[in-house]
């Protein structure tokens, strides 16, 4: 038997309500086809990330907020795509201006801005749109 290394998806965002809601909606839908991890912030986040490239597991898929202390979520994403070029950036946002928005798609390869209040449809559609996408 084969170990297939377990995929992961990572949501940063700086209200525990937004993550616990993320998290089950992400779940209701794919279940245990993924791992999900969740961060605070964006410190938080590269923690994880440094955990989860020790034991060999794989990222796929990263939402994060944009307006949280410390970095913002567009900083974030754009560092993250210069180290993990391969992993697939989205934001989930109810305060990000425009600039910030083009500035993630131009410089980390944003796959979706998706607005709060969100809704699960609109989630798990561009989530399914990328990974095809991905996939291809």
């Amino acid at each position: 038997m084969v170990n297939k290394i377990k995929q992961i998806i990572l949501c940063v965002d700086d209200e525990k309500v937004v993550l616990n809601s993320l998290r089950q909606q992400l779940q209701s839908c794919f279940g245990n086809q993924y791992d999900y991890e969740i961060a605070e912030n964006a410190e938080e986040a590269w923690e994880i990330i440094g955990e989860l490239q020790r034991e060999g597991t794989e990222m796929v898929l990263i939402i994060s907020d944009w307006l949280m202390p410390g970095k913002k979520g567009d900083e974030f994403l754009i560092e993250l795509h210069k180290k993990y070029p391969k992993v697939i950036t989205m934001m989930l946002t109810g305060h990000a201006d425009e600039s910030a928005v083009e500035n993630v798609k131009k410089n980390a390869n944003l796959f979706a801005c998706i607005r709060k209040p969100w809704s699960k449809e609109e989630l798990i559609e561009n989530i399914e749109k990328a990974f095809k996408e991905l996939h291809q």
